[in-house]
């Protein structure tokens, strides 16, 4: 994945690369998937792919029909799902989603609310809470006029952590839209994949907290990310107990003036982890950031 204007500079027409339009907070790194055998890629129809046998990564961009970013969600996920499953990968683990303007509208008309309705209809009857992916949903600072979504998936399933801090973001009262939102907190994917953590924010229990501190939401973020890795080494003891040099972050920072301020926390807090900082929109007003990443 190549990020802002160095990804814009990267993206030919090789499937191999994904181009994410959100720009970093100073140099961005790619970042690299590798496989462990030869990397079969292409394209088919609107997908991009590459897989070596047990991963597949794919790429799709849906333009929007009159700015429907329902119907470009229900479109998308059907669509990965039936050519995911013939390319021979069944099992997805972890979905990225960037949206264009994720908190336009009011009520149920908000962009987000909509996109998490059309999410859920194209997974159809394949909508079941033991098999969500991992996810994250973030929204672009200037417009594209489509849906983005790319993903990892395997021919063995994962298994779907959810966070006791944290009600189950499937499981959301109706005071957050019509239908909430579809994925799992985190992926433990097959050993030895690392840990895939969905975006996390500044949430307790279905309440964003701390609408006025960054640094406090930073705090809070992290913690519901601690809290996941204590599930996934109930399951995978191996892992290590806390975020270190291989634990790569991608944080989504809402306002340019705290795009230094999120940086620096991250470099106090975790000075061994790799993170690329992006400008972002996270899917609540009130959330200022929201977190990535793998473990492992």
């Amino acid at each position: 994945m190549a990020f802002g204007a160095c990804g814009r500079e990267s993206a030919s027409q090789d499937p191999r690369v994904i181009h994410v339009a959100l720009e970093p907070f100073g140099a961005a790194p790619f970042e690299v998937w590798r496989g462990t055998a030869p990397v079969v890629h292409g394209r088919a129809d609107d997908l991009a792919f590459a897989h070596d046998g047990h991963l597949l990564v794919a790429a799709m961009d849906v333009p929007e029909i009159d700015g429907d970013i329902g119907s470009a969600a229900a479109h998308a996920y059907a669509s990965l799902q039936r050519q995911t499953e013939a390319l021979g990968y069944s099992h997805l683990l972890r979905i990225w989603n960037y949206v264009d303007d994720i908190t336009l509208g009011e009520g149920d008309r908000e962009r987000y609310k909509q996109f998490c309705v059309g999410r859920a209809a194209g997974l159809g009857d394949s909508f079941h809470t033991a098999t969500l992916p991992a996810a994250t949903a973030i929204g672009r600072i200037h417009p594209t006029g489509g849906l983005q979504v790319y993903w990892l998936a395997s021919r063995s399933a994962g298994t779907p952590l959810e966070n006791p801090r944290q009600v189950s973001a499937y499981r959301y009262p109706r005071q957050y839209g019509p239908q909430p939102p579809s994925f799992a907190r985190a992926m433990l994917p097959p050993a030895p994949l690392p840990l895939l953590l969905s975006g996390t924010a500044s949430i307790r229990g279905h309440e964003s907290l701390h609408h006025e501190s960054t640094d406090a939401q930073l705090d809070e973020t992290l913690a519901n990310i601690g809290s996941l890795i204590d599930v996934a080494r109930e399951l995978r003891p191996e892992l290590p107990a806390e975020l270190g040099a291989s634990s790569p972050l991608k944080a989504y920072v809402r306002e340019t003036t705290e795009l230094a301020q999120v940086d620096a926390g991250l470099q106090c807090r975790l000075p061994d982890v790799p993170r690329v900082v992006l400008h972002a929109r996270v899917c609540r007003r009130e959330l200022r950031l929201e977190i990535d990443g793998c473990h492992g």
